[in-house]
């Protein structure tokens, strides 16, 4: 079993923990706890670099080893990175578990050392017809990140 854990941090009182974990070459599952976000709906993703010396914004584009446009987490065709959304309640939490294949802990495409964003408005999952529907998905600003370290 592989282990990874991101610690989020933020400028704002946006704060959580997300926890990576693989069984072999299977699926990996992301579980967390994220609080202080505006209620309702947000994009979360894996970014492509673990650099936050300029905050959040230093943490690249979307993880996309494959060179296609961002969709939603069911989409054959889509950013590796692209987990769709999480929705907080009233309280501005959000508890969540996630299961993906295309964000491994080990071999070519790992996410160990890039980052896990939480975007400030909700992922249009690349169907919004915006300009940044295709490679954002128009997700706004980014409201915390941290970065995906191996876990014991």
């Amino acid at each position: 079993m592989a282990k990874a854990v991101a610690v989020l941090g933020s400028s704002d009182s946006v704060k959580g923990t997300v926890y990576f974990a693989q069984e072999g070459d299977g699926p990996t599952t992301v579980t967390g706890t994220i609080s202080g976000l505006k209620p309702g709906l947000h994009g979360f993703h894996v970014h492509a670099l673990g650099d936050t010396t300029n905050g959040c914004m230093s943490t690249g584009p979307h993880f996309n080893p494959a060179g296609k446009e961002h969709g939603a987490p069911d989409d054959a065709g889509r950013h590796a990175g692209d987990l769709g959304n999480v929705t907080a309640g009233e309280d501005g939490t959000v508890t969540f578990s996630i299961t993906d294949s295309q964000i491994p802990l080990s071999g070519p495409n790992s996410i160990i050392g890039r980052a896990v964003v939480v975007h400030a408005d909700p992922d249009d999952l690349g169907k919004g017809g915006h300009e940044l529907s295709k490679t954002t998905g128009n997700a706004g600003g980014r409201v915390a990140c941290g970065i995906i370290g191996l876990q014991a």
